[in-house]
């Protein structure tokens, strides 16, 4: 894990300076797009999440199922404050939360975008995913407010190094000092993906080789990439922050949400600590790779390596 903290202070002051001086919150739609193998690689962002990932395409394919304002590609934490966690149940989520449904606003407040090129830099303060008195399963909201003190700062980059097919994704998740945690789970960055996105894989960077993988649910230790059957069109993750202290055998899940026709992967890191999880900002790198199979399995190969 890095911190980078007077990195990512400088543009949330600016951002909330921007606010107090003309009385608005910018806007949240952008694109950036950087040429790769005859196509462009396009992301969107949308004032109707918050400046999250609304789109990906690539030769001809959209890459994302951005349906609410949880499918997305986008970033979330889920903390236990300091009693027994539970899932969703304190859980700041970039893109706004699940009563905002499929409207066309969001919960969460975007404080600051830029969009220059292939790059994309946002800060945003994350809604709680529910809203107090809601209940996921038979998990009541532990959050008072709709709308959490939590900020996240995303930078995203099309093209890497030698790679124009890796989308660097930087992320930093800010803890306020007004909460206490003993754990906390940070979801860096997750896709929700169209259901042709059929085949799952995993990656062992150890031997270069990839093998089939269930559609879950759940995690396990080695990367993964989704593919449409024919191959023509794939999107893997990778992260050199993994694995987390403690958990050794996670960080990479993977979902198959039949019924709703959406199929999702994520990078996830956590932190557990019995004297808490102190305020501050945390630092996760991760890499979106895309392209046809063959081509993702040799860029992460490359990666994997560095």
């Amino acid at each position: 894990m890095n911190f980078h903290s007077i990195r990512y202070v400088f543009p949330i002051l600016c951002a909330l300076s921007f606010k107090s001086v003309l009385g608005q919150f910018p806007s949240g739609d952008a694109v950036i797009k950087a040429p790769y193998a005859g196509s462009d690689i396009v992301i969107t962002t949308t004032s109707r999440l918050a400046g999250a990932i609304h789109s990906l395409t690539w030769n001809d394919q959209e890459f994302i199922n951005s349906a609410d304002h949880g499918r997305q590609l986008q970033s979330a934490s889920n903390l236990d404050l300091e009693t027994a966690f539970s899932g969703e149940s304190f859980n700041p989520t970039e893109a706004g939360s699940r009563r905002d449904g499929a409207g066309s606003a969001s919960t969460s407040r975007l404080l600051h975008l830029i969009a220059d090129r292939n790059m994309l830099q946002t800060t945003s303060q994350m809604a709680f995913w529910l809203q107090p008195g809601e209940k996921s399963g038979s998990n009541p909201a532990k959050n008072r407010e709709t709308l959490s003190n939590h900020l996240l700062t995303k930078r995203v980059t099309i093209g890497y190094q030698q790679f124009p097919n890796v989308i660097q994704y930087d992320v930093t998740f800010g803890l306020p000092l007004n909460e206490r945690h003993t754990y906390a789970q940070f979801e860096a960055v997750t896709g929700y993906m169209p259901p042709e996105f059929s085949t799952f894989l995993k990656f062992d960077p150890e031997t270069g080789n990839t093998n089939p993988l269930s559609d879950g649910p759940g995690e396990q230790a080695l990367p993964v990439i989704l593919s449409t059957e024919s191959g023509t069109h794939a999107m893997g993750v990778y992260s050199p922050n993994q694995p987390s202290t403690g958990y050794e055998n996670a960080g990479y899940g993977r979902w198959n949400f039949k019924a709703q026709k959406v199929v999702k992967w994520n990078c996830v890191f956590r932190i557990r600590s019995k004297d808490g999880v102190p305020a501050g900002d945390y630092m996760f790198r991760s890499f979106v790779i895309i392209g046809d199979l063959s081509t993702v399995i040799a860029t992460m190969q490359q990666l994997c390596v560095k």
